[in-house]
């Protein structure tokens, strides 16, 4: 299987449980960003995300309520760099003890020190390692020699121990398909138990010419989705057709929320237009109409996963055909 069944099947009761209570919009994952500090400064990063101070994190309550309210099965801890988190270990526990999926995402660069030993292996714990490329790519994006080499061991070491593993890797204008080919077949090899790609977004603190405009993103993944037939990708057929320009989805803003030191982000990951203190003021605050639109000159280029793979899932009641393909993916491919 592509996702673990327990994963599968927690999703399917949400959805369920959404659907007898006649909700429209809820939330797919909750995102939480405990802090803004990071060992990095990524060049395809927004500038928050390298320069916040740890004593700035969210407190270990704050994030576990968050997770409550939102009610999202899978929980996304990211950063800044999490595994900086001093917390950390009890942050995994509460959202384990809670019945929900964790997606770590890191760098790697800590793994060893921060998390090994520490936060044990569990079949609700994914450990996803952000490789932009191979060594000089990878290496050039993170503006660090050794990032790629590190992160490599790390997996690694993180799959010796037990960990589920998966790889994140964002696709920027100068991306070469063909090394992402070469990547898809190294981290395979590596052992990894799956493969995320996905194409880049520019934040609004990035100011770099890195980022693809939509015909680029089609054009890079119509050779992604041939990839996805060979390759364990996580994203979903339909969203690489979409992603390749072949489909059409409004974005689901509601379906990837996320909490930062600064509040709930709205209204999206990826835009920070307002932060709200608490969850209701978000939830009913965000225009979600408008932003399902994608009218707003801010999401002509997007074709992120985090808003569309749940216009995908959604979507699959209209189509017992793109359903059955759904499930011969999921379990066979």
């Amino acid at each position: 299987m592509r996702f673990p069944l327990h994963i599968t099947l927690d999703m399917v009761r949400h959805q369920v449980r959404q659907a007898w209570r006649r909700n429209k919009r809820y939330p797919f994952v909750v995102m939480i960003e405990p802090l803004y500090t990071c060992n990095l400064a990524c060049l395809g990063c927004s500038t928050e995300r390298h320069t916040g101070k740890l004593d700035d994190r969210l407190p270990l309550e704050r994030c576990l309520q968050a997770v409550d309210v939102s009610e999202a099965p899978v929980v996304s801890i990211c950063g800044g760099e999490p595994t900086l988190y001093p917390e950390l270990k009890e942050l995994v526990e509460g959202i384990i003890a809670r019945r929900r999926h964790i997606y770590l995402c890191t760098n790697a660069l800590v793994l060893e020190d921060n998390v090994f030993g520490k936060v044990a292996p569990h079949r609700r714990l994914t450990i996803n390692v952000h490789l932009d490329g191979m060594r000089e790519t990878h290496d050039e994006v993170c503006a660090r020699t050794g990032v790629f080499d590190k992160a490599v061991r790390m997996m690694k070491e993180a799959k010796r121990l037990g960990y589920h593993v998966i790889t994140n890797t964002t696709v920027f204008k100068e991306t070469k398909v063909e090394e992402l080919e070469k990547l898809a077949r190294f981290v395979t090899e590596l052992g990894v138990d799956g493969m995320l790609v996905s194409p880049g977004y520019q934040y609004e603190s990035v100011d770099r010419e890195m980022f693809l405009v939509r015909e680029e993103i089609r054009e890079k993944f119509k050779h992604v989705l041939g990839m996805s037939k060979r390759f364990r990708l996580q994203s979903t057929p339909m969203f690489l057709e979409f992603a390749a320009g072949l489909r059409n989805y409004d974005c689901s803003p509601w379906s990837t929320v996320t909490f930062t030191p600064k509040g709930w982000k709205g209204p999206c990951y990826l835009i920070g237009k307002e932060y709200y203190d608490e969850w209701e003021s978000f939830w009913t605050g965000v225009d979600w109409d408008y932003w399902e639109s994608r009218k707003d000159r801010l999401c002509q280029n997007c074709a992120m996963h985090s808003g569309f793979e749940a216009s995908v899932v959604t979507g699959l009641r209209k189509s017992p055909k793109d359903m059955a393909r759904m499930a011969a993916w999921n379990f066979f491919g």
